[in-house]
């Protein structure tokens, strides 16, 4: 497949994500001056992105003549490392990419609130709530991120299931993997190296199991870890490990992109990927062809629940607090997030651009399916956690898929590093 970044959700978060970028010199050109600005971030050093960062370049340039810019696309496997020395010390560049949530948040205090830069774009722009804190905004958002269930519907196929009837229960679903299975594919194919596929577990399936108050309340902060529900998050996680769903070796597969590779090559009928950018349905058309690709709700595990899109903001570029001159650094922020810009990124690497004026009709039915969810989605779950409980979280996801912890265990320790959070 084309070599691509994520940008997360995921990221994992990061999203904890890992993701591929151009490597560069991390001390070189970290510092910008009156007249430049210095940009980090993981994905300008991409193919799939060289014409957005051209059309924001130029859009840049065009209002600010006399000051030139420069792109350092750092590895993402080490970015947030690279940018927590860069804080520590001070100094780095003007203008960095973070992802929305825990990422963002917890380094806002190197960060300039924008919100008196960024006002006129904020009707045009979505996905703003992943990129504020206590009332602030520290990013201008770039992509929509979410996680949609995608399904093979030529693996339903020959498995005498109804691809244009997916399960909408858990119960149905499982029902449906041992058919799969007989068909001689896996029902889920997992990639859980990095820790990050408990993220996308919890948000994609979380809808159809935390009650509607329960989702609320938790997005909101008052996250009540002791509820049969969200211990049932984690023990289906244990359940489809045990009961064979996953591809063999989930622990050691990684998510970008082995565990994508094995949904694209048909050896497996469903994936959790992105909606935006990587891991997401533009990369699995060229392998699926669009007609054969399928975008579900999560399965419905407790009766009365809603099962709906989980996105927030995708990733955002941020401005530094030692930058000379903020209004500056805000109105490359700007560009970074003009529609002409978004336009070329949408166009070239699939991403679901946070300008809601973008036409996005040419994608496919996928696409269709996951820009009509957003009118009814929520936030993700665990882009409300903190990166250090996201981290603790991906530890035990292992753990729980080999044995060595069990489920109350597991909640009990979540539960207190989001208190300490």
């Amino acid at each position: 497949m084309r070599r691509r970044s994520l940008w997360s959700a995921v990221l994992i978060a990061g999203l904890a994500l890992a993701g591929c970028g151009s490597a560069t010199d991390s001390g070189k050109s970290s510092s910008g001056s009156a007249d430049k600005l210095v940009v980090w971030d993981w994905k300008s050093g991409e193919p799939s992105a060289a014409s957005y960062i051209e059309k924001a370049k130029a859009d840049f340039a065009e209002k600010h003549p006399d000051v030139t810019v420069e792109f350092v696309a750092q590895p993402f496997d080490q970015y947030y490392t690279l940018l927590g020395a860069a804080i520590q010390s001070g100094k780095g560049p003007d203008v960095m990419l973070f992802n929305g949530g825990g990422q963002i948040r917890d380094r806002v205090d190197a960060l300039v609130p924008l919100d008196e830069f960024l006002a006129e774009d904020k009707q045009r722009l979505a996905g703003w709530d992943a990129f504020t804190k206590d009332g602030k905004t520290y990013a201008g958002p770039v992509t929509l991120q979410g996680h949609p269930l995608y399904y093979n519907k030529a693996l339903y196929e020959k498995a005498g299931l109804d691809p244009a009837a997916p399960a909408t229960t858990w119960d149905e679903f499982v029902a449906g993997c041992g058919a799969i299975a007989k068909a001689g594919a896996d029902c889920i194919a997992l990639g859980n190296k990095e820790g990050a596929g408990i993220q996308f577990w919890l948000s994609a399936l979380g809808s159809g199991i935390l009650t509607a108050q329960e989702y609320d309340d938790w997005i909101a902060g008052k996250r009540d870890w002791t509820s049969p529900h969200v211990k049932q998050v984690f023990e289906l996680w244990k359940q489809a490990g045990d009961q064979g769903l996953n591809n063999d070796g989930a622990n050691s597969t990684a998510m970008f992109n082995d565990s994508f590779a094995l949904f694209q090559s048909g050896k497996a009928a469903h994936v959790i990927g992105l909606m935006s950018d990587v891991g997401h349905w533009q990369d699995f058309n060229e392998f699926l062809t669009p007609e054969k690709l399928g975008v579900m709700g999560a399965p419905v595990v407790t009766a009365g629940t809603t099962p709906t899109l989980a996105y927030d903001g995708g990733i955002g570029y941020g401005v530094a607090k030692w930058t000379k001159d903020p209004k500056v650094a805000a109105g490359l922020v700007r560009s970074l997030t003009s529609t002409e810009a978004l336009t070329a990124f949408h166009a070239d690497a699939g991403a679901i651009a946070a300008d809601t004026t973008i036409d996005v009709s040419q994608g496919g039915p996928a696409v269709a399916s996951i820009v009509a969810g957003t009118k009814t989605g929520k936030p993700a779950l665990h882009v409300a956690l903190s990166s250090k409980t996201l981290d603790l979280m991906g530890r035990l996801s292992q753990q729980l898929l080999s044995g060595s912890v069990t489920v109350d265990d597991a909640v009990k320790q979540l539960a207190a590093s989001d208190k300490a959070a």
